[in-house]
């Protein structure tokens, strides 16, 4: 495990960025796990400046993203599909029609077939991640079982109060969701898990330096062969080995 803390946005996100381009240069078609929120969006800038200022042809990377709300409607500005093709797709330049977003239907079949088409690409090479308040991957909330695969969640009330930014009340944020699982997501080929501000520290610190426990889903990555956290010096405030 690496970790990385940067005083500076641009730098944490051209680092974190870095990582992803790089699989690309190796592998035009690479499989990039695609995560959503305010989180990764130093990356998703990051990743589209060094696109344009290198020419780098994205047409052929495939993306999927860990995640949707369950029964919203597709075309809402909210969901996940709107998100993705916002924040990602068209940022980057990437084809829509190699970028999945789990159905927001949310069903067990849809679920396995999510899971089906990652396994049919190969896998996926790099996973961006964010963490959750509560320390959650995805919608993998504290409970989750750290072998879960892709499948309908509740999601839990911070998580609910957190996304309620997004939404015109906290009472119009979906309550579950569609989720990869912490399974799913661990046979990531690399994982760069960034966590920006203050109100991530103690799940950083947690997932960190604490035990590997279901009640803190990030801590999972300390199983990883090749995750990196970037942090920025708020996200790492609390952890004790500053060195």
């Amino acid at each position: 495990m690496t970790v990385r803390v940067f005083d500076d946005l641009s730098d944490l996100g051209r680092f974190a960025a870095s990582h992803v381009v790089e699989a690309i240069l190796a592998r035009p078609d690479a499989v990039i796990g695609l995560a959503t929120g305010s989180t990764p969006l130093p990356l998703y800038h990051a990743w589209a400046e060094a696109v344009a200022l290198r020419g780098i042809d994205v047409s052929r990377v495939r993306g999927f993203a860990l995640d949707e709300y369950a029964d919203i409607d597709a075309g809402h500005p909210e969901s996940y599909h709107s998100v993705v093709d916002r924040e990602v797709v068209q940022l980057l330049g990437l084809t829509p029609s190699l970028v999945a977003v789990p159905s927001v239907l949310a069903t067990a079949a849809e679920a396995s077939a999510y899971e089906a088409a990652i396994a049919a690409a190969g896998g996926v090479d790099v996973q961006i991640l964010g963490i959750g308040r509560n320390g959650h991957f995805a919608f993998n909330e504290p409970g989750s079982a750290l072998d879960s695969r892709t499948r309908r969640v509740s999601l839990a009330p911070e998580t609910i109060a957190d996304n309620a930014r997004f939404f015109p009340s906290e009472a119009d944020v979906p309550t579950e969701a569609i989720t990869q699982g912490l399974g799913t997501i661990m046979e990531a080929r690399k994982l760069v898990i960034v966590a920006i501000g203050e109100s991530k520290a103690q799940a950083v610190a947690a997932a960190i330096e604490g035990p590997v426990t279901t009640e803190m889903p990030a801590s999972i990555a300390q199983l990883h062969p090749n995750a990196v956290f970037v942090l920025d010096t708020a996200a790492a405030s609390l952890l004790k080995r500053q060195d």
